[in-house]
């Protein structure tokens, strides 16, 4: 799912837009200052943010090249600055759009699936490499390297962390995981998946001393 990142400080409008989008089927993380919707984006990865330009603590004009530098994503900004100007500086900065207040909302969801797809359409040749702390996988090659040093990984493990990493923080259940990383009908395979992320860690172990796989009791499985 397509996570949008709102950066925006007045509450009704930021709520509206998060309640419209996540209608339309995107996941969104709401931010109501320039320096929270910085720090969302140093610890969370997005498909796309929204950006006001008049927001406390950073403004938009700051935090555009900042943002861009944590992300490779679309930004759209939207705001009540509609001089040809502004419009222009904007996006000569690194914006993919520009929306003038007030907007129409079905006007926006349609830029953000336009530019999540000329995005998603942009990167789909190259290498999809996802990272936590040191732990990397490459989708395209399924290799798998924490610190430089590879991790020879079977089929299923390398899927089971690639659900993990694709939604750093994430509770999956033994279900979730399953249905992910087997190619069946999940009938209750506890031991299954016991053994797999046994055997995941082992492997991690053998080359860090850092734990990246945390157990929730009576729940699943997570990065930690």
């Amino acid at each position: 799912m397509n996570r949008i990142l709102i950066i925006e400080d007045d509450t009704d409008i930021n709520n509206m837009m998060a309640e419209t989008l996540e209608k339309a089927g995107y996941a969104c993380t709401q931010a109501f200052s320039g320096t929270e919707g910085i720090l969302w984006a140093e610890k969370e990865q997005f498909s796309l943010a929204i950006l006001d330009l008049m927001l406390p603590g950073l403004n938009g004009e700051k935090l555009l090249p900042r943002l861009k530098e944590k992300q490779d994503i679309p930004v759209i900004v939207v705001s009540a600055k509609d001089s040809i100007d502004s419009k222009v500086e904007l996006l000569t900065s690194g914006a993919e759009d520009y929306l003038t207040k007030p907007f129409d909302i079905q006007e926006l969801i349609a830029r953000v699936g336009v530019q999540i797809r000329r995005f998603a359409k942009g990167t789909k040749e190259e290498s999809r490499v996802l990272s936590y702390r040191e732990l990397k996988l490459n989708t395209d090659s399924y290799t798998a390297s924490v610190r430089e040093m590879p991790l020879e990984l079977t089929r299923q493990e390398f899927k089971i962390l690639e659900l993990l990493l694709l939604h750093p923080g994430k509770v999956f259940s033994k279900q979730d995981i399953y249905d992910y990383a087997w190619d069946d009908i999940y009938l209750g395979e506890d031991k299954t998946i016991n053994v797999h992320i046994s055997n995941i860690r082992k492997k991690l172990k053998a080359v860090t001393d850092e734990e990246y796989i945390e157990t929730v009791w009576g729940i699943g499985f997570r990065l930690r």
